[in-house]
């Protein structure tokens, strides 16, 4: 059964059925939308379930050729990597959607546009040919942009605008990397698929080839992030952005960047990753150290926390550059932490805003005695995104810090004042909107009721779960990250550190209907 297919196409096939819902019937839009995201969740938790722990191949793969003449293929799989972000996705979506009952002005089309997204994200960390990879990667921006400029808040039209016009470049220099890329690999390769990743693997390139197909891939990846000094569309399109635009771009979208940069710039452009690396990973550094600062003198809370993803993002960057099985880990890891820490606060920061419509820290003040509910989950979401050990931001940064300073200590010392900023912005944006006597203007607001402690409580368990036990998500994530390492240090002259790593077996992808891989791949 093509599984991973059926993932992709139940959001899409959604989509349509929200759109021929008559609109007599108004109320049936919420429901049917959020039914069509959870499945999706059912299927993520198979693949999840069946996923064989220890083997590094892409699994449950298909393969369809679409043009032999252009070397397309319909090729998916899913490996320790992708796994936990198509997990994040399948979750967040429902979660998201659920929280859109506010949305009343064009129900249908904001419904129809959330669940393209959703599908075209899947598709981003399913794909395998390069050309496909590139159209979902495409399809997610028109979405975005649509769900910022019809719903988002007063300054919408400049940051929706600011945000596509920012991907919009990037893409077109990943593009020309990809054409690049597949006229090289039909060159060298001969009747090899030209896009297809296991066989461009296959092709020798230049060292000085390398590095300019790197810098196209990475420069897209890189606003796609956004790595500093790309980042400044980030803050105006998550401040602008409804709130389940914003937990989305937090939590997903982000993301297709640092998974782009894993999946494609570390395998297939090893050398030019290799040489560049210290300077990428000092990137991702002053984004921290820069985001953290910013964060702390925002008087918006929803612009703070747009802030601190900047910051998030810079641990994830610099673990991904460090080239350690723990920086690597960790990197993947903070990946689906932060999804879960920055998701939980934007959603915390919507219902506030629901009931006083401001995001001004200013206009607080004593919400804890009014809303101690509320308050608690808050604290407990600030302390996760903190990084508070015991919980899922604590594994993610704390390992991306020990790997990364193995081979980047100099940068991983620096990288740890984020973690002292990130209490500073966060415990005393908390001081200023939780503590102290009550503001006038928040008397006698309600606390969380069960429709939004149900929104949250997914979060929470995840967030407490992953903090006190990560095993099962760091056992399946080493096997991948062991491959891109071993392409790495076989390709190159760097040498990986040894430490409590083990060789990866040959990749595979699995084509077989039971979900196990079998046949041999070409790493």
């Amino acid at each position: 059964m093509p599984l991973l297919s059926i993932l992709i196409a139940i959001p899409f096939l959604g989509a349509l059925i929200v759109a021929l819902l008559p609109k007599k019937r108004p109320e049936l839009v919420l429901p049917v939308g959020l039914g069509v995201s959870i499945a999706p969740l059912a299927v993520a938790v198979w693949l999840t379930a069946e996923f064989a722990v220890g083997d590094p191949s892409f699994q449950f793969g298909e393969l369809f050729v679409i043009s032999d003449v252009f070397g397309v293929s319909w090729r998916l799989g899913v490996d320790g990597i992708s796994l936990f972000m198509v997990g994040l996705t399948a979750l967040l979506f429902p979660i998201a959607i659920a929280a859109s009952r506010s949305v009343t002005d064009r129900a249908k089309t904001y419904m129809a546009l959330m669940l393209i997204l959703e599908g075209a994200v899947f598709g981003v960390f399913l794909a395998l040919d390069l050309l496909v990879f590139f159209a979902f990667f495409e399809i997610v921006l028109i979405p975005m942009y649509l769900l910022i400029r019809i719903w988002g808040s007063g300054n919408r039209v400049y940051a929706s605008i600011k945000f596509v016009l920012f991907t919009a470049v990037g893409s077109a220099f990943l593009l020309a990397g990809i054409i690049a890329l597949g006229i090289l690999a039909g060159d060298t390769a001969g009747s090899l698929s030209a896009f297809d990743l296991p066989n461009v693997l296959a092709v020798e390139l230049s060292e000085t080839t390398q590095l300019w197909l790197f810098l196209a891939f990475g420069i897209a990846f890189a606003i796609k992030i956004p790595l500093f000094p790309f980042h400044t569309w980030l803050p105006d399109a998550h401040t602008e952005a409804p709130t389940a635009g914003s937990v989305i771009l937090a939590g997903v979208l982000l993301k297709l960047g640092t998974y782009g940069l894993l999946r494609f710039n570390l395998t297939l452009f090893p050398d030019a990753a290799v040489d560049l690396a210290p300077y990428i990973a000092a990137l991702g550094v002053v984004g921290i150290v820069y985001g953290a600062a910013a964060a702390i003198v925002q008087p918006d809370i929803k612009r703070l926390v747009a802030y601190s993803s900047v910051s998030h993002m810079g641990f994830i960057v610099l673990g991904t550059f460090a080239f350690t099985t723990q920086a690597l880990q960790g990197s993947v890891f903070t990946m689906i932490s932060h999804g879960l820490t920055t998701g939980a606060l934007f959603l915390l920061i919507g219902m506030i805003y629901d009931r006083t419509h401001t995001r001004a820290i200013a206009d607080y003040g004593g919400l804890a005695k009014v809303m101690p509910v509320y308050a608690g989950i808050f604290l407990f979401s600030a302390f996760a995104s903190a990084g508070l050990p015991g919980l899922s931001g604590f594994i993610g940064e704390f390992t991306v810090l020990i790997g990364s300073y193995m081979t980047l200590p100099v940068l991983a010392i620096v990288a740890g004042s984020g973690v002292i900023l990130a209490a500073i912005y966060l415990l005393w944006a908390y001081e200023r909107m939780f503590m102290g006597p009550v503001n006038s203007k928040i008397e006698g607001l309600k606390d969380l009721g069960f429709r939004e402690l149900a929104i949250m409580i997914p979060l929470i368990v995840l967030i407490l779960g992953l903090g006190v036990y990560p095993k099962p998500v760091m056992e399946r994530i080493e096997p991948s990250v062991n491959v891109i390492l071993d392409r790495i240090e076989s390709a190159t002259e760097f040498d990986v550190p040894e430490y409590g790593r083990e060789p990866a077996p040959t990749i595979e992808i699995d084509h077989s209907d039971d979900g196990h891989s079998d046949e041999e791949g070409d790493h």
